[in-house]
C-alpha cells in the first residue's frame, strides 16, 4: 500500500545515502519479518523500483550492506557526541549497540586509513623516518580497532544477536532459506541474489591487506573480492589504489632495515591479533548462541516476545554474506599471520 516514491527530488551523496539505508531496513524487514519459513519471492514495485534507482545512483547493491547498516546510520544524540542510530530494525538496544561498537571500531580506524597515504608517499620519496613513524601510526589504529571490539560484550546480548537480529542482515546468496534469489519487481523477471551485510565489506580491513601484502587463500580471496562489490565505490577504488601501488613489504625487504621491519611486522602481528579477537567474538555470537538456541528448540519456549518463534538455523555456520564462517575466519587469520617478514 505504500506509494511508489519518487527519487528525483534527492539532492548529493548524503540524501542518496539515507534514502539507500531507509529503503534498506524496509526491505530487509519486508523479506524477512515472517522468519526463515516465510520468506517472500518478490519485492513489491512500489519498493523495488526507487530502492534499484537509488542503488544504481550511488553505485550500491540492492540490499543491506556495511555501508548502509553501520557507516550511514549514525547521528549525534547530544552535544557531549553521544551517539545513536537512525534507523533500526528488531532487536532493541542490542542492534544499537551492534551497530555503533561496529561504527567505533571503523572510527578507530582511521588514523591507520590516513597513515596508509602517508606511508606510501614516504616510499615513493625515500623517507624512512616518515615511513617508520607511518607504520607505528597503523599499528596503534588496528590494535584501537581491537579494544573497540571488545565492546561488543558490554552492548550486544548474544540470544538476541543470534535469534533476533542476525536473520534482518541475511542476504538471499548462497542462504538455503532463499535459494532463487528475489525478484526485484519492475525492475528484472529474473530473480536477483545478493549477500548479506557483513565485515567483510568494511572498507579498512581491504585497505590493510592490500598495503601489508597479505595473500589470501583462494576460496577467502575469491569471497572478500566480490564482498567489494558491496562498498561505495570511492572505497573500493581507493583499495584498487593502494593494490596497484609501490610494494610497501618489497621496499621493507630491500631496505634491510631493523626498525622498518619491526615497525612493519607490529601492524601484521596487530592485524592477525584483530582477526584472532573476532573469532572469538563470532565463537560467542554465533556458535555458543547457536547451540543454546538449539536446545531452546527442543524444550517449549519458556516466554513470549521477539525470540519466542523458531530461532533461525539456515544460516548456523555460515556468515550473514554467505561465507562459511569459521574455515574463513580462520583461513584469512592465518595467511594474515604468514605476511610477518622473518628476521
Amino acid at each position: 500500500q505504500m506509494p511508489q516514491l519518487s527519487t528525483q527530488h534527492l539532492r548529493g551523496r548524503e540524501e542518496l545515502h539515507l534514502a539507500h539505508l531507509v529503503l534498506s531496513c524496509i526491505t530487509m524487514g519486508y523479506v524477512w519479518q515472517e522468519g526463515e519459513e516465510g520468506t517472500v519471492q518478490v519485492l513489491p514495485r512500489n519498493l523495488a523500483v526507487p530502492y534499484w534507482e537509488v542503488s544504481q545512483a550511488l553505485g550500491l547493491p540492492p540490499i543491506l550492506s556495511h555501508a548502509d547498516l553501520v557507516l550511514a546510520n549514525w547521528r549525534r544524540k547530544d552535544p557531549n557526541g553521544n551517539l545513536d542510530t537512525i534507523i533500526t530494525l528488531p532487536g532493541g538496544e542490542s542492534l544499537r549497540g551492534f551497530v555503533l561498537v561496529t561504527l567505533l571500531v571503523e572510527k578507530a580506524a582511521v588514523p591507520g586509513i590516513k597513515a596508509i597515504v602517508r606511508a606510501l608517499g614516504a616510499i615513493l620519496q625515500r623517507d624512512e623516518e616518515t615511513l617508520h613513524r607511518a607504520l607505528q601510526e597503523l599499528a596503534g589504529a588496528i590494535e584501537a580497532m581491537s579494544e573497540a571490539l571488545r565492546r561488543m560484550h558490554d552492548y550486544v546480548d548474544p540470544e538476541v544477536f543470534y535469534t533476533v537480529i542476525r536473520i534482518f542482515l541475511s542476504g538471499w546468496k548462497d542462504n538455503p532459506a532463499m535459494p532463487h534469489g528475489l525478484i526485484y519487481q519492475g525492475v528484472s523477471l529474473e530473480p536477483m541474489a545478493y549477500s548479506g551485510g557483513s565485515a567483510a565489506q568494511s572498507t579498512v580491513l581491504h585497505a590493510f591487506d592490500e598495503l601489508l601484502g597479505i595473500c589470501h587463500r583462494q576460496d577467502s580471496a575469491a569471497f572478500l573480492r566480490r564482498m567489494r562489490n558491496y562498498m561505495p565505490p570511492p572505497h573500493r577504488a581507493f583499495v584498487e589504489e593502494i593494490h596497484r601501488a609501490v610494494s610497501l613489504r618489497q621496499h621493507v625487504l630491500s631496505s634491510g632495515d631493523a626498525r622498518l621491519r619491526a615497525a612493519f611486522n607490529r601492524c601484521v602481528s596487530a592485524l592477525t591479533d584483530f582477526r584472532s579477537y573476532h573469532i572469538t567474538i563470532v565463537t560467542k555470537y554465533i556458535s555458543i548462541a547457536a547451540a543454546k538456541a538449539k536446545a531452546g528448540r527442543a524444550e517449549p519456549r519458556a516466554r513470549a516476545g521477539p525470540s519466542a518463534g523458531k530461532p533461525p538455523s539456515a544460516l548456523e555456520a555460515k556468515g550473514t554474506g554467505g561465507s562459511h564462517i569459521f574455515s574463513f575466519l580462520k583461513s584469512i587469520r592465518d595467511s594474515t599471520r604468514e605476511g610477518m617478514i622473518s628476521a
